[in-house]
């Protein structure tokens, strides 16, 4: 086909309203409340953890069942050991989970202990940042990791908020690593393994919605025990694990400053015009260079003829 500037003029208005259409066809799913993040695409709300860190007596039963149930290695010190509190620790590619000790400014006798794991969060910024869907959101709420997917990029690291993720960069076959919320034991009707082992109540599965009504109401009922937030409501736009405190959180290790939006909704408008940018605009220059093409034969051939 002759690429006239009528013709051009028809490529360019129909390439704006596959832009138009395609920017109204999203503005009506954010509507509608696709991908709303109290629950799943499916309709079935998600499933969480409260963790209430004034129960918790910094036993590790929660990393040695953690352990066992994704058969990672066994810890140099044991369990039982309390050395390991003597300094910070964060989650590695043989633990996913991890309890640390915190001074306790309202009363130094008695230590706060609060863990660390992957926190699953309602809109994901890891699963977001995965070019092949290694990482995902299934429609219960946790995030699994897929290896066989994997490419190795670690984008998920660098795009999650709570600096989970970790690579094997000592292996000779590296992935990455993380807690996946005991999806095959949620699949088979049980509950994840930390829940089951905690013996002072301080892990509690359950659905997120009562999960947090229970949050609500045990800070209502008893003010001078637990610190007036629940964290996790809405950090990053919700996780599926939210934690209770008798001290502000930033004093037990927590992020305080993610702020509410989710991460995927920070790059969602950049990420939806990245395909427009290569298949749009290379048909507009190509029409612009036809169109110069036409008009610089034409005033040759005109100029010619005025010559003779």
């Amino acid at each position: 086909m002759n690429i006239n500037r009528r013709n051009f003029l028809k490529i360019a208005g129909m390439a704006g309203g596959a832009v138009a259409a395609a920017k109204a066809g999203q503005a009506l799913a954010s509507t509608t409340g696709a991908g709303a993040p109290s629950t799943s695409g499916s309709g079935t709300e998600f499933v969480g953890m409260l963790i209430d860190t004034t129960k918790c007596i910094g036993c590790r039963s929660c990393e040695e069942a953690c352990n066992g149930a994704n058969k990672l290695p066994q810890p140099k010190e044991s369990f039982s050991s309390e050395s390991v509190f003597d300094q910070r620790r964060d989650t590695t590619p043989e633990a996913f989970t991890v309890v640390n000790r915190f001074a306790n400014p309202k009363d130094p006798t008695k230590p706060i202990f609060a863990r660390k794991q992957c926190m699953h969060c309602n809109q994901p910024g890891c699963a977001s940042a995965c070019l092949v869907r290694a990482l995902e959101k299934k429609p219960e709420g946790p995030i699994v990791y897929n290896k066989e997917r994997c490419m190795g990029c670690r984008y998920c690291m660098i795009a999650c908020p709570f600096d989970i993720p970790k690579y094997e960069y000592q292996s000779a076959t590296p992935f990455v690593k993380k807690c996946i919320f005991c999806y095959s034991r949620l699949k088979a009707g049980e509950k994840p393994a930390c829940a089951d082992a905690c013996p002072e109540g301080a892990t509690l599965f359950g659905n997120r919605r009562e999960l947090l009504e229970e949050a609500r109401k045990r800070i209502y009922t008893e003010p001078d025990r637990y610190h007036n937030k629940v964290y996790g409501e809405h950090e990053v736009g919700g996780t599926g694990w939210l934690y209770l405190s008798s001290v502000p959180f930033e004093k037990i290790g927590m992020k305080t400053n993610l702020g509410t939006t989710p991460l995927p909704e920070h790059t969602s408008g950049f990420l939806f015009g990245v395909p427009h940018v290569f298949v749009l605009w290379p048909t507009l220059l190509a029409g612009l260079a036809y169109m110069n093409r036409d008009k610089g034969d034409d005033g040759g051939k005109g100029g010619g003829k005025g010559h003779e």
